[in-house]
């Protein structure tokens, strides 16, 4: 194989060229109408969770379960029911019209410890690194969501297609 190839499986974390083949992400006009779910899953596994967590049926999975999941845009409310099931952490919720500024992307988050409301992070890419400078909105622990938080960002809207999950907060001295 040659290591020279960009992607997923040389990297980590999956490359610009497979993050825009995914057919999860939505359109440009979808993004401009309010909050939707953005998966950008670029492996084909035998997975099919997020599938069964969007109540409206956004999320289907075209013939055999390995396939990659395809968001019907129309049909996606922006609920984020979704983001905390898939267990490749490969859905986010973006919503371009947070404020006139900002834009709002939530993510799975599985480390600790948890930010709080209101507390300025460093917003990172899937690479982990920083984009930019972000505000926590909201941290949601629902135990529905099998142990995932669920993070919420506001972030300058040139970065709501970069933003992908923070830098941890630094632990509380005790």
């Amino acid at each position: 194989m040659n290591k020279a190839v960009e992607g997923v499986l040389y990297t980590g974390f999956p490359s610009k060229e497979e993050l825009a083949a995914c057919p999860g992400v939505p359109t440009a006009e979808r993004m401009a109408k309010g909050p939707v779910a953005v998966i950008e899953c670029v492996q084909r596994i035998p997975c099919n969770p997020c599938a069964g967590a969007c109540p409206f049926g956004a999320i289907a999975i075209p013939g055999d379960i390995t396939m990659l999941p395809e968001l019907d845009e129309e049909l996606c409310t922006g609920g984020g029911s979704c983001v905390p099931q898939c267990p490749g952490l490969a859905i986010f919720l973006v919503n371009m019209n947070y404020s006139e500024e900002e834009a709002s992307v939530e993510f799975p988050y599985e480390y600790l410890p948890l930010p709080e409301k209101g507390m300025e992070v460093d917003a990172v890419n899937w690479a982990g690194e920083q984009v930019c400078s972000a505000r926590v909105l909201r941290v949601q622990e629902k135990e529905s969501n099998d142990g995932t938080v669920v993070i919420r960002l506001a972030v300058p809207r040139e970065y709501a297609g970069e933003v992908r999950s923070m830098k941890p907060p630094p632990k509380k001295e005790m």
